[in-house]
């Protein structure tokens, strides 16, 4: 089991926490098999969408470990940096995105969220109506899986910060 002492400190900052436990160590065939699943849910789906999807579940949920992967990721992968800094004001900065990365940004918050146990029918139609039904059902599989993995990241006090683009995890 891994102790959440302090590990390193850069000067003038907080220490780095170390993370209460490497679950994918000790799971391993769940890792793999999450990682399977995120490598399905993407298929068909535009990168840059998928990594806005990512980032915003990722900051509702507060995984600080999926925050720092997914914005660099975007990055590589050529997205601007104003707008992963908008997402988190997305309604008040709704002229950065499409139509359909609104449609999808607030899929994203609905199915995260489930307020009152539940996805609206309006925030579901006005998905349906960007996306063809194989498209928003593998939308519908990346949101679950990021929230999945985001569920791992919090629990588990993964350390950000030393992600590599191009890494899986």
């Amino acid at each position: 089991m891994t102790t959440n002492a302090n590990t390193t400190a850069a000067p003038g900052f907080a220490p780095e926490e170390a993370p209460r436990l490497e679950w994918a160590k000790h799971a391993p065939e769940v890792y793999k098999a999450m990682i399977r699943l995120d490598t399905a849910a993407k298929r068909g789906l535009d990168p840059t969408l998928y990594e806005l999807v990512k980032i915003r579940a990722s900051q509702i949920n507060h995984c600080a470990l999926c925050i720092d992967m997914h914005t660099k990721d975007a990055l590589a992968a050529g997205e601007s940096v104003e707008r992963i800094i908008q997402l988190s004001a997305w309604e008040e900065s709704r002229h950065f995105y499409t139509e359909k990365e609104l449609a999808a940004i607030e899929l994203t918050e609905a199915v995260t969220v489930l307020t009152d146990g539940f996805v609206p029918d309006a925030v579901y139609e006005k998905a349906a109506a960007h996306f063809e039904e194989p498209e928003l059902a593998q939308l519908i599989a990346a949101i679950t899986v990021i929230n999945a993995w985001n569920r791992f990241g919090v629990t588990c006090r993964m350390t950000p910060g030393h992600y590599t683009p191009g890494q899986h995890g």
